[in-house]
């Protein structure tokens, strides 16, 4: 297949390039530029493989929202997804690229009113983004017609057979019509994935995209959990606690480097936005003052940080995680080059740790994690430096200076203290203005502390198909481990009962105690994994 570099060459209409564009995306990932066309073109079942992070959703979504009728007031699309918040980001992603179009997308998933879903699902729906329990739960109460579907999507289908959602599928996919098209979206293809392709598949075209996974010993690559609102906040933060910070912010849409560029330079930063809206001039310019540092930050998306060649940075900010993880890499290896020590550091909101988990992977360097620096250390970073500038000044040939009369009439009757006090307050008091920096919100993430969290020293990290709706509680589940592997109390530690799974850490050997008595014993083929 030949490269393709930008969404005009895949097929799309332009109804949905302007709706592309309108996001600010530029060219299409490896995973979009392989299906796309087939999706389009071809009556063909479709098995992407690829690792999470790399676009899927644009790559089965774009040519759902081109092939879907939106006069036809009935289901055309379904989508299966592991989590709930999976799903609500897919169905986001969708509604955001339909563009003007008259499409209906809905999100349906446990945990949420099952009386305004069904309230959504009457007044009529073209695409349900869903998890498997609840669509099933539909289908059994009648409330979800899929008679007139034309495709059936399973997204990131070895993670819904890790959460036991096997069965679930299977009983989905028996109730879809045969005239279908199925594409299954997976990280990886175990034996129970292939089976259940090969059951209901229709001889599946599969693309398989291969990542990279080099990164320089010579970047200090670091991640901090923020927000999306605190985004800024944390990168001003940053910036200001270097002395001499010359780098290159990444953003993932030209909207987005537009925005970033100018609140930076609304706050006096030496910034420039660089994207593929600018004239070859205005990027050559940008560039220039750069090299010359007349400016220290270049806020750009990937496609146009493409052939920059500036030496020296100091910084790589990953204000947005990539779409293609292999972005990652080209990004954070424009500094550390050349024998010089660089810094990446990546933003990393709430709900992008699952995407964030895999880039960690594709890195054979560790990825520290780095809180953002509080207003008080900056503080005092700030009053330090300016006491090392000042001190350095040449107090020898100062005397020489026509300032220096100036300077003995002023101490004239003063102390010398309040003198310099005052000095200090005219030229350096937004310097040392704590209150300029915003308070920051917590970072707590459900996904960060289920999958992210550090274990003790030995513990295993299990998951369990079990929750709440099962009438588990923390004591229940943990004396039913206990009773089952001939457990201690001691045993069983960090348990997180959800509404219809689990976590216990437990330690290796009884992990693995746990793990045989259930593949053995698992009840209603709903395993336990780690």
């Amino acid at each position: 297949m030949s490269e393709l570099t930008s969404f005009a060459d895949l097929g799309l209409s332009a109804q949905t390039i302007a709706a592309i564009e309108a996001k600010g995306f530029e060219e299409p990932t490896k995973i979009q530029a392989a299906c796309i066309p087939l999706l389009l073109k071809d009556q063909v079942d479709v098995i992407g493989q690829a690792q999470t992070g790399t676009g899927k959703t644009a790559a089965f979504g774009l040519p759902i929202l081109e092939i879907v009728d939106p006069t036809l007031q009935s289901v055309q699309a379904l989508i299966l997804a592991p989590t709930r918040e999976l799903a609500v980001q897919n169905a986001e992603e969708i509604n955001s690229l339909k563009g003007n179009r008259r499409l209906e997308i809905a999100a349906v998933y446990g945990g949420a009113s099952m009386e305004l879903q069904l309230r959504k699902l009457r007044r009529g729906v073209h695409v349900v983004v869903g998890t498997p329990g609840r669509i099933l739960d539909h289908l059994r109460r009648g409330t979800l017609n899929l008679s007139q579907l034309k495709f059936v999507v399973l997204d990131e289908a070895d993670e819904m057979l890790d959460m036991g959602f096997i069965e679930d599928i299977e009983e989905v996919l028996k109730q879809t019509p045969e005239q279908k098209r199925m594409l299954c979206f997976s990280a990886t293809m175990p034996a129970p994935i292939q089976r259940l392709a090969e059951r209901f598949m229709q001889d599946p075209h599969v693309v398989k995209i291969q990542q990279d996974a080099l990164t320089s010993n010579l970047t200090d690559q670091i991640y901090v959990e923020v927000k999306e609102s605190d985004k800024f906040e944390a990168l001003t933060r940053i910036i200001d606690m270097e002395e001499s910070f010359y780098g290159i912010v990444f953003c993932r849409t030209k909207l987005q480097c537009d925005e970033v560029g100018r609140k930076l330079m609304d706050r006096g930063y030496d910034a420039e936005p660089l994207h593929g809206d600018l004239s070859q001039k205005q990027r050559e310019n940008i560039l220039h003052k750069m090299k010359e540092r007349t400016i220290s930050i270049i806020v750009a998306t990937d496609v146009a940080a493409r052939g920059i060649d500036i030496s020296d940075l100091t910084h790589v900010i990953n204000y947005t995680l990539p779409e293609d993880p292999e972005a990652y890499i080209h990004r954070i290896g424009r500094t550390g080059r050349a024998g010089k020590t660089g810094v990446a550091i990546t933003f990393v909101a709430p709900r992008e740790f699952r995407r964030f988990s895999f880039i960690k992977k594709i890195s054979k360097n560790e990825i520290r994690r780095e809180s953002v620096p509080e207003a008080n250390d900056i503080i005092q970073i700030k009053r330090a430096r300016i006491i090392s500038e000042l001190s350095a000044l040449d107090q020898e040939e100062i005397q020489f200076s026509p300032f220096y009369p100036i300077a003995e009439d002023l101490l004239e009757g003063k102390k010398a203290e309040s003198l310099i006090a005052s000095l200090l307050e005219h030229f350096y008091k937004d310097e040392l203005d704590a209150s300029k920096y915003n308070q920051l919100s917590n970072t707590r993430s459900r996904e960060r502390e289920e999958f992210q969290r550090p274990q003790e020293s030995g513990f295993t990290r299990l998951f369990i198909a079990r929750g709440r709706k099962d009438g588990l509680d923390k004591r229940m589940l943990v004396d039913y481990l206990i009773e089952q592997v001939g457990a201690e109390d001691r045993d069983i530690q960090d348990v997180s009962v959800r509404d219809d799974f689990s976590f216990v850490s437990a330690p290796l050997k009884v992990a693995e105690r746990i793990l045989s008595t259930f593949s053995a014993n698992s009840p209603e083929g709903k395993p336990l994994t780690t």
